[in-house]
Parts: C-alpha cells; sequence; structure tokens
C-alpha cells in the first residue's frame, strides 16, 4: 500500500535502506553528525550501528553507545532506550543513551518496528504487543554481547515508551531496572482522551466506527491515511501541542524520519491502542522502577497514576520542579531540566555499576 505524504514517501525511502544481517550482527562505527542527529556525541562515548529482530521477525536497527574506557575483558551493565511515541533514535532516546554511555553504561536507543530505519510493514504503524516485544528484542540483543552485563538490564521509555516500558517490564524478568520518563498510557489517552474527558462507550464506540470506517477506505483506495503530524506553523494552544512544536519542528528535535516531525501514523493504528490496556499487570513488577515526570507537563497525570499500581519498595516517583513534558526529553531549550544525578544514581544502585 501507499501513503498519502510526501513526507511519508522520505520514511519509505529511508527505511528502505536497512540491510540483512544476522540477529545479533554488528555494524562498525559510522559518522554521527547534526544531518542524523540532534545532539552531539560525547567525547568519551563511541558509537556502533547494530540489527536484530524481534519475536515477529521483524528486524529493528538501533544505534549503541559504548564508552571509549571500557577494557577489553570488561562486562558492563546495559540500558535500552526508546521513544517518545512517535520519535526515532536521533531524537530523544540517542540523546538520553548518549549521556547514559558517558556516565559508564552500554546503552542502545533504537527504532521501534514499522518505523525509522526498523523494518515492518506497513509503515507507521503501531502496536502495544508488537512494540512491547521491541523492547524485549532490544535485551534480547544486549545479552548476547560479550561487552554486557547479562544480569545487569534496565530499560528506558520516553513519553508513549513510558507505559510500553512498565508493560514490558512486567512481562520479561530478565529487565532488572525500569525507569519511565514524561510518560503517557497510550491506552488510556486513546480510550479516554485526554484527562478521561472522552471516557464512555458512546465516545469509544464512535471512534471505532470512524476508524473502521477508515479500514475500508484503506482497503478500497489502496492507501493507508496518516493521522498528521505536528503543523508547519506553531500552534498557539493548547500549551503543550507549541511545546511538542517546539521540539519536533525546530533544529532542537527535528528528524527527517521521525514520524512527529513529519507526516505522523497511520491512522487505524489506533485500534489497537484502543482495545488493549497498557498496564494490566504493572503492579506485579518486581524489578526497581523509578517514574521521572515534569511538575508542568500536562502528562504527569499518566505517570502519578501508574507509579499508584507499583507494589512494595521497588518504587520512586520523581517529579522535577517546574519542568514540562518535552523538557525530559532532552533538558529544554537549555538541556539543563534533567536531574542526571538522580537519574544515574538510581541506575547505579540497581544495575550494580
Amino acid at each position: 500500500m501507499k501513503l498519502k505524504s510526501s513526507a511519508a514517501a522520505l520514511l519509505i525511502a529511508t527505511a528502505a535502506t536497512v540491510t540483512s544481517c544476522s540477529d545479533t550482527e554488528n555494524k562498525t562505527d559510522r559518522p554521527m553528525d547534526k544531518t542524523t542527529l540532534t545532539f552531539n556525541v560525547a567525547d568519551n562515548v563511541r558509537t556502533e550501528k547494530v540489527h536484530f529482530k524481534n519475536r515477529f521477525g521483524i528486524e529493528l536497527t538501533g544505534d549503541m553507545y559504548i564508552p571509549k574506557d571500557i577494557g577489553g575483558d570488561s562486562r558492563l551493565p546495559a540500558i535500552a532506550v526508546c521513544g517518545p511515541f512517535g520519535a526515532v533514535k536521533e531524537q530523544a532516546s540517542g540523546y538520553w543513551a548518549n549521556r547514559l554511555a558517558a556516565e559508564g553504561f552500554i546503552t542502545l536507543a533504537f527504532d521501534p518496528s514499522f518505523t525509522g530505519e526498523s523494518g515492518g510493514e506497513p509503515r507507521f504503524v503501531s502496536s502495544p504487543d508488537i512494540n512491547t516485544e521491541d523492547f524485549s528484542a532490544a535485551v534480547d540483543y544486549l545479552m548476547s554481547r560479550d561487552d554486557v552485563d547479562s544480569g545487569n538490564i534496565g530499560i528506558t521509555g520516553i513519553c508513549g515508551w513510558g507505559g510500553i516500558a512498565l508493560n514490558a517490564a512486567a512481562a520479561d524478568t530478565r529487565i532488572k531496572a525500569i525507569m519511565p520518563v514524561t510518560m503517557y498510557d497510550m491506552h488510556r489517552v486513546t480510550a479516554n482522551g485526554y484527562f478521561d474527558a472522552d471516557d464512555s462507550a458512546a465516545a469509544r464506540d464512535s471512534m471505532r466506527q470512524r476508524l473502521n470506517a477508515q479500514r475500508n477506505a484503506d482497503f478500497a483506495s489502496g492507501e493507508y491515511m496518516l493521522a498528521g503530524g505536528l503543523p508547519d506553523e506553531r500552534p498557539a494552544e493548547p500549551q503543550f501541542l507549541a511545546d511538542y512544536w517546539d521540539y519536533y519542528k525546530t533544529e532542537r528535535g527535528y528528524a527527517a524520519n521521525s514520524l512527529n516531525s513529519n507526516g505522523g501514523w497511520n491512522t487505524t493504528s489506533a485500534i489497537s491502542w484502543l482495545n488493549t490496556p497498557l498496564l494490566a499487570y504493572a503492579g506485579e513488577i518486581t524489578a526497581p522502577v523509578m517514574i521521572l515526570h515534569g511538575e508542568n507537563a500536562h502528562s504527569r497525570y499518566f505517570g502519578e497514576d501508574a507509579f499508584k499500581l507499583l507494589k512494595g519498595d521497588n518504587k520512586q516517583l520523581t517529579i522535577v520542579p517546574g519542568a514540562t513534558h518535552c523538557d525530559l526529553y532532552d533538558g529544554g531549550p537549555r538541556h539543563d531540566m534533567i536531574p542526571w544525578d538522580t537519574v544515574i544514581a538510581f541506575f547505579n544502585t540497581n544495575l550494580q555499576n
């Protein structure tokens, strides 16, 4: 099927460059500059391009960030990073992976299935099941590496991938520490609307009617309709959309193959999120969890309510004073809003670095 967007055509062309390789094959270091990344790689970090398959047979592509001073036979704790929802590894997940590697962790920022440089057809699809599996596939890959301490692997999920990270941790006991950052619960926001304003059977039925009518239209036309990304002009309101624009549509966070920077998701992706509760077993997570959120984030209620689901002494909620949702993507315009001392202390404690 084709997609109705010139930006979509660009994304398909980008995705088509993914090469075939074995499940755990590493590639050599490659240049990472402002034409591909929205940040600078730390001086004490080297990079690798890697490819690995998830349980559905989809080949994922990731960027490894590795401390340069790692010894020849050393094994370090590792952290897989993904998000925000609709973003690619050249954006916030790479930013986080780079900084965590500079602090001594081996990290992997990866593109989820159907997006960026990763495989999967049709493009621009999201899925509660497949995207949760993507995190576990990243753990599979990290455990296979000779430089990773396979007993000390954590995950960081940003924005919509914060809820996905909790879902992955509820299923995957190999994950030893979890940090959802400025998280969304993608099921809840899809099924109930923002702030649960549309939480009714009638509203959900109306959405199902619209989405399934779009399925018919897509099948008949041979084209998948995109939900649409951010507008070309900065919106005046609501403020959180303006904040998204300030990240995704400016030099600070723009990426040519990011859905959020361009044409947006396949519209009918929402069907599975509408119908699939994401945090049903969050209360059964036994590994340590720290939820990091901004004081002024519109999405703060997702993180606070997810925190209430967690049981025992393995949980920590950190609210960053003055921070908005997007400030925790990259520290905000001045790159000073992420409490790195708290972040590093959590992973050092729970991944035995």
